[in-house]
Order: structure tokens, then C-alpha cells, then sequence
């Protein structure tokens, strides 16, 4: 009686202790330390748990591919850092490239619009000075065209610079006709001060666009 005690006292353990074995290599694999999913997935479909797939190397060989596969990994992380640095510096230089074209761009723009201004105070000058001088013509064309008294009697009457242009527009028409100017002879009409007065002027203001 007491044997058939004890011997099912051990059966009842042995069947504990196989099935906290199971328990135990279920456990681990689920956890991927061992492999045994093909004994076990049975199990794991009846209990609704999915067992870990992961695996971890287990020999030398697994682990070695495993450190070439993250030194390739790390190499090529390192690569699209090194070229993203690359972009960025060529994006960079593009940047800095289109702002100096544009700020080349806006000192040409400036230089041109400061030519143009220029050729047009130029132009007007010229046109100025072409009207000063066919008015000037037409004035000595005018008094030629009178009696000297009556002519230094216009004269008089203008301001001394235009007598000088006068006078010099007189003598550039006579000696283009290969004639006398009649600047002398007006000179000479003239009230002695104001003919020494226009003929110090005539020798130092040269002619001028005004």
C-alpha cells in the first residue's frame, strides 16, 4: 500500500516536472532563444500566442555575417550622410552663385540706367548749345542786316556774354564766307568802356555749352 503511495507519488512528479520542462522550451522559443517553433505551433495556435521570430546568431559564423551586415549598414548610413553634406554644400554654393548674379545683375542694371542719365544731360547740353548757337546765327544774320549804329545800339542792349558769342559767331561767318567780320568796326561804335569790358572777357572766358 505504501509502495503504490510513493510510486504515484513519482509518477505525479515526473509528469510535473516534463510538463515544466514543455513549459520551459515553449517559453524559450517563444522567446526566440531556441528554435522548436515547428514542434510548438500547434500549441501556440490553440493558446492564440505568436511566437517570437526573431533570432539571435548562435554560432561564430552567424555572428561575424551579423557584424559585416551592420559595418555595411554603418558604411552606407556614413555614405548619405557624406553625400547629404554634398547637396547641401552644392546647394549652398548655388545660393551664394545666384546672389552674386543677381546683385551683378542690379550693378549693371545701375551702371546702364547712370549711362543713360549721362548720354541724356549729354544730349541736352548738345542741344542746348546747337539752339544757343542757330539763335546766335540768326542774330548776326540780324544785325548784319542793319546800319552799324543801329546794330551797336542792339548790342548795347545785350548782356555781355551774347555780344561775345556774337562777336565770335560773326567772325566764324565771315571767315567761312572768306569776307571781313564787321565785329571791329561795331567795337569801335561802341561807348569805350563797355567795348573794353566785352573784349577782356572774349580773351579769358572760353566758349562754353551755356
Amino acid at each position: 500500500m505504501a509502495r503504490a503511495r510513493v510510486l504515484g507519488k513519482s509518477i505525479l512528479l515526473l509528469i510535473l516536472i516534463v510538463i515544466l520542462v514543455l513549459f520551459g522550451l515553449m517559453w524559450f522559443d517563444y522567446l526566440g532563444i531556441i528554435q522548436a517553433k515547428k514542434v510548438f505551433a500547434p500549441v501556440y495556435r490553440i493558446i492564440g500566442l505568436q511566437p517570437q521570430t526573431s533570432t539571435a546568431p548562435s554560432s561564430p559564423a552567424d555572428l561575424q555575417e551579423a557584424d559585416l551586415d551592420n559595418d555595411r549598414f554603418a558604411k552606407r548610413l556614413e555614405a548619405l550622410d557624406v553625400r547629404t553634406e554634398e547637396l547641401d554644400k552644392r546647394e549652398s554654393d548655388v545660393e551664394t552663385a545666384e546672389n552674386n548674379n543677381t546683385q551683378i545683375a542690379q550693378e549693371l542694371e545701375d551702371q546702364k540706367k547712370a549711362q543713360e542719365e549721362r548720354e541724356k544731360t549729354f544730349n541736352n547740353q548738345v542741344k542746348k548749345y546747337e539752339d544757343k548757337k542757330r539763335n546766335t546765327e540768326q542774330i548776326v544774320q540780324w544785325l548784319n542786316g542793319m546800319q552799324p549804329d543801329k546794330a551797336v545800339e542792339k548790342l548795347e542792349g545785350m548782356p555781355d556774354q551774347l555780344v561775345i558769342d556774337v562777336f565770335r559767331q560773326a567772325e566764324e561767318d565771315a571767315q567761312a564766307a572768306g569776307t571781313s567780320a564787321t565785329t571791329s568796326y561795331w567795337i569801335s561804335l561802341m561807348p569805350k568802356e563797355r567795348a573794353a569790358e566785352i573784349l577782356r572777357k572774349s580773351q579769358t572766358k572760353p566758349t562754353s555749352l551755356e
